[in-house]
């Protein structure tokens, strides 16, 4: 059989089409590679690295991207994009027969979120923390950006279980979407993940967020009461900030001058300059005042760990109920986030930019794990806490990631309202164990 007379044409196109093809594989490699490197060891990544684990030359990696803004920026918008696709298909989920309940839709919806937040855990641990004042536009405005999708596909699920009467009509459904999106895409942080499956971690997350911890109920009136409250009360009265420290003492000062600069720019792009400046000091000042930066960013999260810590223990030496002491905790992180948000933003920067193995410069992370473990086994075992979970140390770091409430909640509602907000979503649940 004659084959078709290939032209001049024909043999420009075809190598032309094969290494476009080969050019779009390798960018893929290339971004697969930084994926891994910044989801493991944070933004101290380096392209000498990217371009070793891609198995190329630093030069060949110019050649596909021109920078490492570049990678992050093609990163994040993948991540995006995957977040956008979940929603779409679950909006249009809402409009079709299913014979599930609405809680059940719910949960499918938060495991698809959880799953792409462990898919893209390295775009995700960009966007828990401002880039640097000199980072491009572009990267900014996307690590900036809400998952507005998600979001709203969640608050339309949560809306037609407000109808169906499953959830509570108290509810405010914004709000409660907004919840359950940021809880869920912490999954992909494997601090809170740790070894279990992000099904696994997204099916305890919901089961905690819709039906609560508590076997029965409490009011707000009897939460206020208790005895494990009251505790968390008095050691908050004691807190100030150090902001509020003698301008006279420099090395206060300094420190207070420097939470600020961190919490603002971020510590790695913060410089002894910037902080210098910011103070009104020379840097040489500055240095004689502080053993490094290192030292200065160690001294400020000691405090707060310390004042968050010396909560803790005061309501866990309460007595009080488990469920009690799980409100107070609450009210405790609510409080500590609204006081020191410097030091809350530099605590999410650890869990964006650190392996989950390495020191953390504020609380101690497993110290406050430990605790947990220990209260809801008592909790359990005591038939107050009701809940199916794989195990404690699964359950700990879930409960763990919901006693903070997001941010943006204290900010917007209050700090009343962001309390009533937690018991709701920690302690009650928001359905209706009445339907």
């Amino acid at each position: 059989m004659k084959g078709r007379r290939r032209t001049a044409g024909d043999d420009d196109r075809a190598p032309a089409v094969g290494a476009e093809a080969a050019d779009g594989s390798r960018r893929n490699e290339i971004l697969e590679s930084a994926a891994s490197l910044i989801a493991a060891s944070g933004l101290r990544t380096s392209l000498q690295e990217i371009a070793d684990a891609a198995g190329i030359l630093p030069g060949s990696l110019y050649h596909h991207f021109e920078s490492k803004e570049a990678i992050l920026i093609q990163l994040i918008r993948r991540y995006h994009a995957d977040l956008d696709r979940i929603g779409e298909i679950a909006r249009r989920r809402v409009d079709e027969p299913d014979p599930r309940s609405a809680s059940d839709e719910i949960v499918e919806l938060a495991s698809e979120i959880a799953n792409c937040a462990v898919r893209h855990r390295a775009a995700l641990q960009l966007t828990f923390h401002e880039p640097p004042a000199s980072a491009n536009r572009e990267l900014v405005e996307l690590a900036r950006r809400p998952p507005t999708g998600v979001q709203e596909a969640m608050l339309e699920a949560l809306r037609a279980g407000r109808w169906s009467g499953s959830i509570r009509p108290e509810i405010d459904p914004p709000m409660l979407a907004d919840r359950i999106c940021q809880t869920m895409l912490h999954v992909g942080l494997d601090v809170i993940r740790h070894k279990a499956t992000a099904d696994r971690v997204a099916g305890v997350l919901c089961r905690i967020l819709l039906e609560g911890l508590a076997s029965r109920p409490p009011s707000d009136a009897e939460l206020d009461r208790s005895s494990a409250f009251q505790a968390a009360d008095r050691v908050i009265e004691t807190w100030t900030e150090e902001s509020e420290a003698n301008p006279e003492d420099k090395a206060a000062f300094v420190r207070a001058v420097a939470r600020a600069e961190f919490g603002r720019r971020g510590y790695e792009a913060t410089t002894i300059r910037d902080i210098a400046s910011a103070a009104g000091l020379g840097t040489g000042t500055v240095y004689r005042l502080i053993d490094s930066k290192e030292e200065l960013l160690a001294s400020i999260m000691r405090s707060f760990g310390k004042k968050v810590g010396a909560g803790w223990v005061s309501v866990l030496g309460s007595d009080a109920s488990p469920v009690e002491k799980l409100d107070a905790l609450c009210w405790v992180d609510i409080n500590a986030l609204d006081r020191f948000h410097d030091e809350f933003r530099i605590q999410l920067a650890w869990l964006r930019q650190s392996p989950p193995d390495t020191p953390n410069p504020g609380w101690s992370f497993t110290t406050r794990l430990r605790q947990l473990r220990s209260l809801l086994t008592e909790g359990i075992r005591s038939g107050e806490i009701r809940i199916e979970s794989p195990s404690t140390a699964v359950l700990a770091r879930c409960v763990l990631d919901v006693l903070w409430i997001p941010e943006n909640i204290v900010r917007k509602a209050g700090k009343r309202a962001a309390l009533v907000h937690a018991r709701d979503t920690v302690v009650r649940g928001v359905t209706n164990r009445g339907a």
